[in-house]
């Protein structure tokens, strides 16, 4: 079955563990710990992303991953900061690596993931999410033949399978698909800012 219509198929918990697990592999661009979104999945063990637990642990995360990001805090407003005449725009564009474009995309999923998720808006969230993660992977992706993308659309598609398939039972297996990804991508992050130095 295609990654369109597992999402299309999932249930709330299913959407809820997909987006989640897009954000996760994609927290060593915004600065934070591996365990930064545990509590997360774990309101999701424990009911699924209904009531106050996930709200509240999104929350506390949204704050954590704030305050490790110094890239997160909002720039000068358009037109308030020196050299923003004719021009301007293009080269702020030129200067922006895959990295911030990245970044920013990390940051967004976690901006949107919804407070209050009811299945519409975890599905929004769900598909935006892997859309994006798919993204941020091919940003980073050096080679020509992709292998970052097609290992990033596996993960994708394990995850939601895995919780159609076994429903709260495969957490922890999706999980455990998640931290291989966020290891990688760590990974790539790390070698590519020692090619910068």
């Amino acid at each position: 079955m295609s990654l369109v219509d597992l999402i299309a198929q999932a249930d709330e918990r299913g959407l809820a563990a997909s987006g989640l697990a897009c954000l996760d592999r994609c927290v060593p661009l915004l600065g934070g710990d591996d365990e930064v979104l545990r509590p997360l999945w774990s309101s999701l063990a424990d009911g699924g992303a209904d009531g106050d637990a996930w709200g509240e642990r999104l929350a506390k995360a949204r704050a954590e991953l704030d305050s490790a990001d110094p890239s997160a805090a909002p720039g000068p407003a358009p037109g308030s900061a020196p050299g923003s005449g004719p021009g301007a725009e293009a080269e702020t564009e030129a200067s922006v690596s895959d990295e911030d474009r990245a970044a920013a995309l990390a940051r967004r999923m976690l901006a949107t993931a919804p407070d209050d998720p009811c299945a519409s808006a975890l599905r929004a969230w769900a598909d935006a999410c892997s859309a994006a993660a798919l993204q941020i992977h091919r940003l980073l992706d050096v080679a020509a033949d992709g292998p970052l993308v097609a290992a990033e659309l596996r993960r994708q598609v394990a995850v939601l399978e895995l919780l159609a398939g076994r429903g709260a039972g495969g957490l922890r297996p999706a999980l455990e698909v998640s931290t291989e990804g966020r290891r990688v991508l760590r990974a790539v992050v790390s070698r590519r800012a020692r090619g910068r130095s």
